[in-house]
């Protein structure tokens, strides 16, 4: 029997006296009851914290936030705000930062398979850079500069960064490795196809090259393994000696009990005297996205079912599912759960938390502790889920997304709004 460890929920979480959760001065239980359940709230001061520790570590504009972890127009004016550029990975990421008013030039375009459509509105934008991902991204590029040659008599080329795969394993689960030599992403160092790049890139008119960018994983709690990949990066960049030097993001946080992860100040720390030591003399950036929101957010549910099946197990339902939180579907990923009106309760019962999906599969906690008082009509809430949710939600079983409230100083606004049925249709032309 355990309690839920406090330190995975937002900084500003509170418990009363009877055990009752509110986040930066707002009660769980009244925000259900306002706004309804399924429900992700994000603590913003947390966000922003996060922000200005990731700028502290490396620097004002040395810090991309990585978007694909959670984007809405309210996240990216809050990150721009504070002083990140936006890592953008497709033209509809790239839409909603400039609809929020981040300029083109603190954006940086990503993607391994950018469409000639999408590096026309990078371009067109005036992204800081592109970075590039093959040797068919340098083949649009091409394109596109003959075109603007064309149209316009301008010579003018946008500054692109290099995807080097620098063959280093980080340990995570293997759909979230990208840096390893059998990866979709980047330029192999290995087979040396990251040398010819270089050199068909600073022969190439249509680009300019100033700088190399490697990413190793997602959710990689070993600070060495970015160290490796820096060590690694070091050997090929310092003899090029390019004005810039990309890192990648990855750093993990914890989701249960017994997980423990780098802060953002010690990433820092590895990663900058690993550089210094290897005589890197490029700008060294970084772009952390789950690191930033993944703790500030969690999911508010309403138990609808209860189901026990003696000698097997209790099943759980609540009104949401892998439509808001695919990851344990598809990572096996672990989260812990509790009830906001029994927040620092000892969990004494053993539940299988699902979905209301038709799908077998549709599991959010394979084995959660909660109270055994827990009943339908209870709210349950998974914390640290402020990465990956929202931002890879779906509409399967034809189910209205949930919104989404920025809490502060008492104070909850609602950034995204639930979609409603007429939504659901809002594309369907008949």
């Amino acid at each position: 029997m355990t309690a839920l460890p406090l330190h995975l929920l937002p900084d500003s979480a509170a418990v009363d006296a009877h055990g009752r959760l509110a986040i930066a001065g707002c009660r769980v239980a009244d925000l259900a009851a306002t706004y309804g359940t399924p429900l992700f709230v994000y603590d913003e001061e947390h966000i922003r914290a996060r922000c200005r520790e990731a700028v502290e570590a490396f620097g004002r504009e040395r810090v991309v936030y990585a978007t694909k972890a959670f984007l809405c127009r309210a996240m990216a004016r809050l990150a721009y705000d504070e002083g990140l550029l936006l890592d953008v990975a497709t033209g509809g990421e790239l839409h909603v930062a400039l609809a929020a008013g981040v300029p083109g030039p603190s954006c940086v375009m990503h993607g391994n398979n950018k469409s000639l459509g999408e590096l026309r509105q990078a371009l067109e934008a005036g992204v800081r850079h592109i970075v590039v991902d093959s040797f068919d991204e340098l083949d649009r590029l091409d394109v596109l500069h003959a075109e603007g040659m064309r149209s316009t008599g301008s010579g003018a080329a946008p500054e692109v960064l290099l995807r080097i795969t620098p063959g280093v394993h980080a340990h995570t689960h293997e759909f979230i490795a990208t840096g390893q030599d059998d990866s979709k992403f980047g330029f192999n160092l290995a087979n040396g196809d990251a040398a010819r790049a270089v050199q068909r890139a600073r022969s190439s008119s249509a680009v300019e090259l100033v700088g190399l960018h490697c990413h190793i994983g997602s959710n990689v709690f070993d600070a060495a393994s970015f160290a490796r990949a820096a060590d690694v990066m070091a050997g090929f960049a310092v003899p090029l000696d390019l004005p810039h030097l990309v890192l990648g993001g990855g750093l993990g946080v914890a989701y249960v009990q017994g997980e423990v992860a780098p802060t953002i100040t010690e990433w820092g720390e590895v990663l900058l005297d690993a550089c210094r030591s290897l005589g890197v003399r490029s700008t060294v950036s970084v772009e952390p996205g789950r690191a930033i929101v993944a703790a500030a957010g969690m999911t508010v549910y309403t138990v609808g079912t209860i189901k026990q099946i003696p000698g097997v197990r209790t099943y759980l339902a609540v009104d949401g599912g892998m439509s808001d939180n695919p990851r344990p579907v598809l990572y096996g990923s672990g989260y812990e759960a509790f009830l906001p009106r029994a927040t620092t309760a000892e969990r004494d019962g053993s539940y299988r938390v699902v979905g209301k999906h038709c799908e077998s599969g549709d599991v959010l906690l394979f084995e959660a502790r909660l109270p055994s008082s827990v009943a339908v009509g209870d709210l349950l809430v998974t914390p640290v889920t402020g990465a990956y949710g929202q931002s890879m939600g779906s509409n399967y079983n034809r189910i209205a997304r949930p919104p989404v409230v920025f809490v502060r100083d008492g104070h909850a606004r609602v950034v995204v709004r639930r979609e409603t049925y007429d939504d659901l249709l809002a594309t369907d032309v008949g």
